[in-house]
């Protein structure tokens, strides 16, 4: 498949995720505008509100709601989608906080050569430290089981 027909795949799980997240807006009378993009090989849709009602706590709502957009983009597709859903910046303010946890865990984990354990993190929270913590050279892993799925970084062999 050529970068075309990839981004042609991403433009439209974008649309459909956006028109079914338009339509909820609307029945639960809430406000916010939807962005859509892609990055990599990921469509990305944004509610950009004022209101944390769609975050929840810990983004338990947010994690939901990406759950049931990627259900209407299957629905309409047929195919499984990787889709992100970011509520009020939510998303990237997190982001940004674990890439500053996992800096912190590889400045100790450099120090002291022992393995940091950092705390339990959704899938999307894990994914963003092993990225960082693979572009500083050092090696992580998740452990445990769901919801209490944690990463451990360590020196590489």
């Amino acid at each position: 498949m050529d970068t075309a027909e990839i981004q042609k795949i991403l433009d439209t799980e974008g649309d459909v995720a956006a028109d079914y997240l338009e339509e909820l807006l609307e029945i639960a009378d809430l406000d916010g505008d939807i962005d859509i993009f892609t990055e990599g090989d990921r469509a990305h849709v944004s509610i950009v509100t004022d209101s944390d009602v769609l975050v929840g706590r810990d983004g338990e709502v947010l994690s939901a709601l990406q759950e049931l957009a990627r259900l209407a983009v299957m629905t309409e597709t047929g195919k499984r989608s990787r889709l992100m859903l970011d509520v009020a910046g939510f998303r990237e303010k997190r982001r940004a906080e674990l890439q500053g946890l996992a800096t912190e865990a590889i400045v100790e984990v450099k120090e002291t050569g022992e393995p940091a354990r950092l705390s339990a993190m959704n899938a999307f929270e894990r994914k963003v430290v092993h990225d960082v913590v693979a572009a500083a050279g050092l090696v992580s892993e998740s452990e445990g089981q769901e919801p209490n799925r944690y990463v451990v970084i360590r020196k590489a062999d």
